[in-house]
């Protein structure tokens, strides 16, 4: 049997060797990877305290740990083989012989005996291949992998929650924007039925001033109803009841400078990113799962020895007299020699599965360098649309003051005053939105550095990415 033409294929990609645009390169590089409690940036104590018990009360974040603690009892199990083996066997029989004297037992015949063995058997596989230790080893790696799942799960709780709060502060913004609307128009009404009694005005302009009042508070509702949802899910996420969310308070969301990039960007984001990193420990264990597969080609030698007691007849511990005392020792060897290609397509299983981590991982890196651009890039919009929305808000403001200033001189009428203040709500409506976007793509770009969550050195070395190549002669 031979190996020959079996061999993995694909060839992981270094960050280095991805090209970085424009987003990247302009980003400002010395801002360092983000903490582990990166939401802090924030200010908000309430969000602080929102995730912290989420941390410790999230039924996904227990159900990553429960298959973290798997993966590392199954390494441990795996790892035993490594160890020698020791066991110990007795067995005590009554037995009675047939009566058969000539084709049965002989003298035996139509008695019955004590058949009895004691005995404590040692093995130790000398492993001259590195089977067990590379099993050992895809196991562990298979531990670190799980390991680094548990923190895409968490950091996919924390920027969910954080997503959720921002939407939250928005829908209050909105909220309260929606009642002044609702205000201004009852005042509309209120002067259109003035203007009306004084016999200034006509009923189809008390109509007009009616009509938009249902809607605003519809959308009132609406917002409400917004809030509330939010509440749910924020106590979800944090895996407690609605009634838990009823406690939220107002978000106090703040921002401080515009982040920037480390500046070991792009080589350090191998071991930053948590779905990086798990896909690196896959591709090692990978890498091992081809040595094991490779090593079965070759002979396993184990070394095996028992002693104990044995006897057929006498009393029922004559068996340990020492006329009764046996042992055994001496290597034992098994070597494939037909197996119908059952190992060969193990070897092509292992080489697949190798090939299919690597593109994982290639994958994996392409789409996180595409994820921090795609943040800075939306970050450096939402700043940009948020200076332009605060110049409208400052305009719309400038107008309505004006109107305000004719209005009390005389000037014009208190509809334009009215319509004024309409575009100014409308200009503070987008003002939110685009602060809500801000607040949000922080959130992102933190969240696409990893969030703090792993550092370089839980990350494997890049030379346990790729199969050892054993320097035997094939049999």
């Amino acid at each position: 049997m031979s190996t020959g033409g079996i061999a993995p294929q694909e060839r992981h990609l270094e960050a280095a060797q991805l090209a970085t645009d424009a987003a990247i390169q302009a980003a400002n590089r010395d801002a360092g990877w983000p903490r582990e409690r990166w939401w802090t940036v924030y200010g908000d104590p309430q969000l602080d305290a929102w995730i912290d018990n989420a941390l410790q009360t999230s039924p996904s974040l227990a159900e990553a740990s429960a298959r973290i603690r798997q993966a590392l009892a199954m390494a441990g199990a795996v790892e035993a083989a490594e160890a020698p083996q020791v066991n110990g066997q007795a067995t005590l029989q009554r037995h009675h012989w047939p009566t058969d004297y000539f084709y049965g037992p002989g003298e035996l015949a139509d008695t019955t005996t004590w058949n009895n063995t004691a005995a404590i058997g040692l093995s130790y596989a000398l492993d001259f291949w590195g089977r067990e230790r590379s099993n050992s080893e895809r196991a562990r790696n298979l531990a670190q992998m799980a390991a680094a799942e548990a923190r895409v799960a968490q950091l996919e709780l924390e920027s969910n929650i954080v997503r959720a709060y921002v939407m939250l502060s928005l829908q209050y913004a909105q909220l309260d924007i929606g009642h002044a609307m609702l205000d201004q128009q009852q005042e509309m009404l209120e002067l259109a039925q003035r203007q009306l009694a004084g016999g200034l005005g006509t009923e189809f302009e008390v109509s007009q001033a009616r009509v938009p009042i249902p809607e605003t508070k519809r959308q009132i509702d609406a917002l409400e109803e917004a809030i509330a949802l939010s509440r749910n899910q924020l106590a979800a996420l944090a895996g407690q009841g609605p009634g838990a969310g009823a406690s939220l308070q107002r978000p106090r969301l703040k921002l401080g400078a515009a982040p920037g990039l480390p500046s070991q960007l792009p080589a350090e984001l191998l071991g930053r990113r948590p779905d990086v990193v798990a896909s690196r420990w896959k591709v090692a264990a990978a890498a091992k799962g081809v040595d094991v597969a490779r090593a079965g080609f070759y002979p396993n030698v184990d070394l095996l020895a028992s002693i104990g007691f044995n006897a057929v007849g006498g009393g029922l511990l004559e068996y340990f007299k020492g006329s009764k005392f046996n042992y055994t020792v001496g290597p034992a060897v098994t070597l494939p020699i037909f197996d119908g290609g059952r190992l060969r397509g193990e070897l092509g299983e292992s080489s697949a599965d190798y090939d299919a981590a690597v593109a994982q991982y290639n994958q994996t890196l392409v789409v996180a360098l595409k994820d921090i651009s795609d943040q800075l890039i939306r970050l450096k919009s939402a700043d940009h649309q948020a200076h332009l929305a605060a110049q409208s808000v400052e305009a719309a403001r400038t107008a309505y003051q004006l109107a305000q200033e004719a209005y009390d001189g005389g000037l014009t009428d208190y509809l334009n005053v009215l319509h004024a203040q309409t575009s100014l709500f409308q200009q503070q409506l987008t003002q939110q939105k685009v602060e809500a976007t801000r607040l949000a793509a922080r959130a992102d770009l933190i969240v696409a550095l990893g969030g703090g969550l792993v550092g370089e050195k839980d990350s494997p070395r890049p030379s346990r990415l790729t199969p050892a190549t054993v320097q035997v002669r094939e049999p």
